[in-house]
């Protein structure tokens, strides 16, 4: 054992957890129900909610520092967090349905398949309808990257559809 020992007999590790910033069990207590309201809205579940809210505030303890020293205005950045957090709860959730939705054409599992920017993307984009503005301000990349983004996804999704379309053809021919 390379464990050190205290002078009671216990190991010194973390015995409770670390204090929180006054400030940001403030905030918390402030704005937790808001926060998993929006989340129960885009998600629909208290469990998904409760989780994205919980990952938020992570995200948002991780960063808390930096938020109050440089944020002009740490409200709106905080309620962007969440955002951010809910909207990628809600894709990491859709990926699976997608899979499961596939009626054989292999196209759903081909995009639940793609690498995580370009799924988002794809799903951001043709799913939710969200322009290419509203996507880089969600990934934090600039437009032309998420360009990019599209325009690779599509390059892998195409040889499956195709392949639908072919087959399509010779169904109706």
């Amino acid at each position: 054992m390379t464990e050190e020992v205290g002078e009671e007999g216990r190991v010194p590790v973390a015995e409770a957890p670390l204090p929180l910033p006054v400030e940001f069990e403030a905030h918390y207590i402030l704005h937790q129900e808001a926060f998993h309201d929006l989340a129960l809205a885009v998600l629909g579940t208290n469990d998904a909610a409760e989780r994205a809210v919980h990952r938020a505030f992570l995200e948002i303890l991780r960063h808390w520092d930096r938020l109050k020293l440089e944020s002009t205005n740490l409200q709106q950045d905080v309620w962007a967090i969440v955002r951010r957090t809910v909207v990628s709860e809600e894709l990491l959730s859709l990926r699976a349905q997608l899979a499961a939705l596939d009626s054989g054409s292999g196209l759903y599992a081909a995009l639940g398949a793609l690498p995580p920017r370009q799924f988002d993307v794809m799903v951001l984009r043709y799913i939710g309808g969200h322009d290419t503005k509203h996507i880089s301000w969600y990934m934090g990349v600039t437009p032309s990257t998420v360009d990019y983004h599209c325009r690779k996804a599509r390059e892998k999704l195409s040889p499956v559809h195709q392949k639908n379309l072919r087959s399509q053809g010779e169904e109706t021919a």
